[in-house]
């Protein structure tokens, strides 16, 4: 019997450097990622990190856009909802696919140390968390439309005041649980918010 041994292709690997990468960067922080420490979790030799990413900023610069484009598909996944329950579903996102109290997201692993980032990459994360907040912006564009909430607490802030509250709320919270490790933390924090928006539905 002919025993087959199936080695990665050059895309596997660079697939499984971007997902290990991600899972440091989200628990020790752009800083905190070494290339000798990834390429020992990957395992392979440092050397051969740099025939798929050329620099540490390279690897960042993949890292967010494949953040990214995670988040463009996971906004296809929840399109068809109503806006209180797509901004429920984001909020959920940060509880459960982030993971509060175990990681922060990626826009919050740059955000931290952004001075001594380079400007490429910084300009990289400014438009991943723009993504977010014009999306959510037009989340409560829609919302806002409806007529029974015009006289709710929806009307007190514009479109881009929610869009900016919610993903700053979530942001904290996120940060906060990943200090003192509980998720519990960001459901507190998140408790006021979450109960609002159930009262537009």
């Amino acid at each position: 019997m002919q025993t087959t041994i199936s080695r990665h292709t050059q895309t596997d690997t660079r697939k499984l450097i971007l997902r290990v990468a991600r899972e440091l960067l989200m628990t020790r922080s752009y800083l905190g990622l070494s290339f000798q420490d990834l390429a020992d979790r990957v395992g392979i030799r440092k050397p051969s990190l740099y025939h798929h990413f050329d620099s540490k900023e390279a690897l960042g610069l993949a890292l967010v856009n494949t953040s990214q484009a995670h988040f463009a598909k996971w906004v296809e996944g929840v399109t068809q909802l109503s806006p209180v329950e797509q901004v429920l579903s984001y909020i959920r996102m940060f509880r459960d696919l982030i993971g509060a109290g175990d990681k922060v997201c990626v826009v919050g692993a740059f955000g931290g140390e952004w001075d001594c980032i380079e400007p490429d990459l910084q300009a990289a994360v400014r438009g991943f968390h723009k993504a977010q907040t014009d999306w959510l912006t037009q989340v409560f564009t829609r919302l806002s439309t409806q007529p029974q909430l015009a006289s709710t607490a929806l009307a007190t802030l514009s479109a881009t005041q929610w869009a900016a509250q919610v993903n700053t709320i979530c942001q904290g919270a996120l940060i906060n649980a990943r200090i003192h490790g509980d998720v519990n933390v960001f459901d507190l924090a998140l408790a006021p918010l979450r109960a609002q928006l159930q009262s537009f539905r």
